[in-house]
């Protein structure tokens, strides 16, 4: 009942978080900081599939409702759930596959493999639907690499935040 408790709150939060400050603002025409997919990144890895489809999908749902995007980020955040086993297992190796891994206590090599893959992935697929057109695609390609960088040092810096706290 805890985990449902703190992912409830991560879903709420992380939904505020990304609404009222992170979607104000875009910075070098480039760079749309989305921290929303850290909820994905942190859900239990033992975690149903079916739930973690529908949590993806309702967490990218809304924000699309506050952002009025026509459902990208609900396809963005459900491609990296359902490809979340696959970045694990490349970023973990053997500690996911026994179930042996603890997140906060992951070496910070793999944590940032996994914490790359996974927002690029999410920020390709994003970007990709929000464009749309080939004419553009030297801005799609400055927009995800931006984006993903900037994205992915705030998720980092987040997760190193959460770390202290969790080891005291």
């Amino acid at each position: 009942m805890k985990i449902y408790l703190i992912n409830s709150i991560r879903f709420i939060l992380l939904i505020l978080i990304q609404v009222f400050i992170f979607s104000k603002f875009e910075l070098l025409g480039y760079i749309n900081p989305y921290v929303y997919p850290l909820l994905i990144l942190l859900l239990p890895f033992n975690i149903n599939s079916i739930q973690k489809l529908v949590l993806a999908f309702l967490l990218g749902l809304s924000i699309d409702f506050f952002e009025d995007s026509g459902g990208i980020h609900a396809a963005a955040t459900l491609v990296i759930a359902y490809l979340r086993p696959l970045f694990l297992r490349n970023a973990f190796g053997l500690s996911y596959d026994h179930q042996t891994l603890k997140l906060y206590d992951a070496p910070f090599k793999s944590l940032l493999i996994y914490v790359s893959i996974t927002i690029l992935t999410h920020h390709v697929v994003l970007f990709v639907l929000e464009i749309f057109s080939l004419n553009h695609l030297l801005y799609l390609l400055k927009k995800i690499v931006y984006s993903s960088i900037f994205s992915g040092l705030l998720i980092l810096i987040i997760l190193n935040l959460i770390q202290k706290k969790n080891k005291r």
